[in-house]
């Protein structure tokens, strides 16, 4: 299936690791210009250069998008640079899951007015586009309860609720906003393998949970983002989309 991404321009922050770097490879490998953002600049330049070979135009910065200022600078030069923007994918998480209320306000910051702050500096070039899509990134965790309860689940429950809003909104400009909810995903260095590592009783539980005897994938995770982001998926807007191979178990209507 051809998903129609070539020579739109996009953009993902937390784009250099773990699912937010196969969202932005596979849009590349689409043919879509890329532009990411994450807090360390090696890490961003070198994801670039791998961005850049795969034949498309490709940019970034160090930004932390818990700085409002500095996440809105960022979205307005990479329209400039590219002529507009299409496509946005807020990725970034804190991952708080802490009950104090330093961990509310980092998850508060980052989760949510991070993808909010996003929306909202890229609102004015998506109303140019003929292809304007935004995905957010989720998680299971704000569909149920886990051991992600506090900070962590709440700000994804009310990703979902705020981008189903947008869908809403934004139908009549031709804007389309949907979620994706991914499961434990295991990559190197990511979460799961950090608690492999130190907590190997915890990693054991959160496995067996998975009917399918596994955790997910970065990959899997990008291939339905770019999906719901791609002129394929044109008349799927206010879907929150669970890739999670069967581990939660309430139903969807």
């Amino acid at each position: 299936m051809d998903l129609g991404l070539k020579g739109l321009r996009a953009l993902v922050t937390g784009g250099t690791k773990g699912i937010g770097r196969a969202i932005a490879e596979t849009l590349a490998a689409e043919g879509a210009d890329i532009a990411i953002c994450a807090r360390k600049a090696d890490e961003v330049e070198s994801t670039v250069s791998a961005l850049a070979a795969k034949g498309v135009r490709a940019s970034g910065r160090a930004v932390d998008v818990a700085d409002g200022p500095g996440l809105a600078g960022w979205v307005a030069d990479v329209a400039a640079e590219f002529g507009g923007l299409d496509i946005v994918v807020a990725n970034v998480s804190a991952l708080a899951i802490g009950q104090d209320e330093a961990s509310w306000q980092k998850s508060f910051e980052t989760d949510m007015l991070g993808t909010v702050r996003l929306v909202n500096a890229a609102m004015p070039f998506l109303e140019q586009s003929k292809a304007g899509a935004i995905v957010a990134i989720s998680s299971v965790s704000g569909r149920e309860i886990d051991f992600a309860a506090g900070p962590y689940g709440t700000f994804k429950a009310a990703i979902i609720h705020y981008t189903q809003g947008l869908a809403f909104q934004l139908a009549g400009k031709g804007i389309r906003a949907n979620t994706v909810s991914p499961g434990n995903t295991y990559f190197e260095g990511g979460v799961w393998n950090q608690i492999k590592d130190g907590n190997p009783e915890l990693y054991a539980t959160a496995l067996a949970l998975n009917p399918t005897g596994r955790m997910g994938t970065p990959q899997e995770m990008a291939n339905a983002a770019v999906f719901l982001a791609s002129p394929a998926a044109s008349f799927i807007t206010g879907t929150n989309l669970v890739v999670d191979g069967a581990l939660t178990r309430g139903v969807q209507f």
